[in-house]
């Protein structure tokens, strides 16, 4: 073949057999050949790829490589196999440290890297094993390093428990207030558990400027019925809402949640390990209030709509406009150590209206003139009144009456000193 054409034409019928040179160093030589019949450098781009097809086809080269070794010649004149070998760092520990180290995994069952240094070194100092005379001095790390290699690998085999999925929802600190409302503090309280019935879930949410707090109650705490729930307890704040602090529970942490506190601009934080009075002051709004309120005993699920309807028309309109709130003052002593005391006590809606620019934190169409109406219409006494009315009503509207058999055990001698004979059993 004396021309490109010739070449083409060859590639064309010969795509299917595979060619195999001898030795490395007589394609490197043969390819030279090539690239000076044709004179590769002279020709166009399009004469270039396909003598370069060729080339690929009978030697077996990748394109990659072929580049390669035409630059090596246009820049050296000359295709020479590099002899000089890879720098390679001297082995220090040989198989028979490895078989060493696994025997010491084996009976400790895998320490960590620290802990298996510590013990190799006194199997050689302390003991006077001279199989580890190496190992005693080996880093933490490269005991790791070893760890990954198929000799270990193979003869060995260990079982971790399933690490926890990080969730990177929420930013793990303290939210920063600087004196503005709007930073609430979020939590959850179940109504307890009932012979495998699960009863209603208490969501909780406090300002933590002006103690602003908006009770509301679900079902359950799944996403199906919680976000829609926060998207309504949020709305009932007069004021913009900026941050929503939790615990690390899945009810806040999770996608859903997030995206709807995206769309509202709102930041999300969550609490920090070791640090349990991140969310004190919602801990404590939760006996204060939705346990004085609610008590203890079981709530069936399909009374949370009755209930969260209470909170929305008679609990939250007395807590936030009636019920006055414990503001604490910080003073320092002269040894420098803090301490709080809590001499003043407002109503949320005063502390609101306290505070500097306070209608500037109102949301778009609320005033302080359509405040003032739900906040003087009733006089406190009133509307505690009417509150615990309502709440007395509510009860009385669960009306459920469980006929369980409930078996005692009664002594014979309080059953023989009686004049009526005593059944071990009998209905609730």
């Amino acid at each position: 073949m004396l021309s490109i054409t010739q070449i083409k034409e060859f590639v064309k019928v010969a795509k299917d057999i595979e060619f195999q040179g001898a030795c490395r160093k007589e394609k490197y030589q043969w390819i030279e050949k090539i690239i000076y019949r044709f004179g590769y450098f002279r020709l166009r781009k399009k004469d270039k790829s396909i003598l370069k097809t060729y080339i690929a086809q009978m030697t077996g080269y990748s394109d990659a490589q072929l580049t390669r070794l035409i630059a090596k010649k246009k820049k050296c004149g000359k295709i020479i196999a590099d002899s000089t070998e890879r720098h390679k760092f001297p082995t220090t520990y040989n198989p028979q440290d490895i078989a060493r180290l696994i025997e010491t995994d084996k009976a400790h069952q895998r320490l960590s890297g620290p802990a298996t240094k510590k013990i190799l070194e006194r199997e050689y100092t302390i003991f006077h094993h001279q199989a580890f005379e190496r190992l005693q001095y080996i880093s933490p790390a490269h005991i790791y390093n070893l760890r990954g290699t198929r000799q270990y690998q193979s003869q060995t085999t260990f079982f971790t428990k399933t690490r926890p999925v990080k969730i990177n929802i929420g930013q793990r600190c303290k939210p920063e207030t600087y004196g503005k409302p709007g930073y609430i503090r979020v939590d959850t309280v179940h109504q307890g558990d009932l012979y495998r019935a699960k009863g209603i879930y208490h969501i909780n949410m406090v300002d933590e400027v002006t103690q602003w707090e908006v009770v509301g109650a679900v079902e359950k705490i799944s996403e199906h019925y919680l976000v829609s729930l926060l998207e309504e307890l949020i709305g009932q704040y007069p004021f913009y809402i900026r941050g929503f602090h939790s615990d690390n529970g899945s009810e806040y942490i999770n996608k859903i949640v997030a995206k709807l506190l995206n769309k509202l601009l709102i930041k999300q934080t969550k609490s920090r390990a070791r640090h349990c009075n991140d969310n004190a002051l919602v801990e404590g709004k939760n006996g204060a209030i939705i346990r004085k309120n609610m008590g203890y005993a079981h709530i069936p699920q399909k009374h949370a709509p009755r209930v969260n309807r209470f909170y929305r028309n008679h609990l939250n309109i007395y807590l936030n406009y009636h019920r006055p709130c414990g503001f604490s003052t910080i003073i320092t002593d002269k040894k420098g150590k803090q301490k709080k005391v809590y001499k003043t006590y407002q109503i949320p809606y005063e502390r609101l209206k306290s505070l500097p620019y306070a209608e500037h934190y109102l949301r778009e169409g609320i005033t302080f003139e359509i405040l003032d109406k739900i906040a003087y219409e009733k006089s406190d006494n009133e509307c505690a009144a009417l509150m615990q009315k309502a709440k007395v009503e509510l009860f009385k509207s669960f009306h459920y009456t469980l006929q369980l058999p409930i078996t005692y055990a009664i002594p014979a001698a309080v059953s023989a000193n009686c004049a009526t004979p005593i059944s071990g059993s009998y209905l609730d």
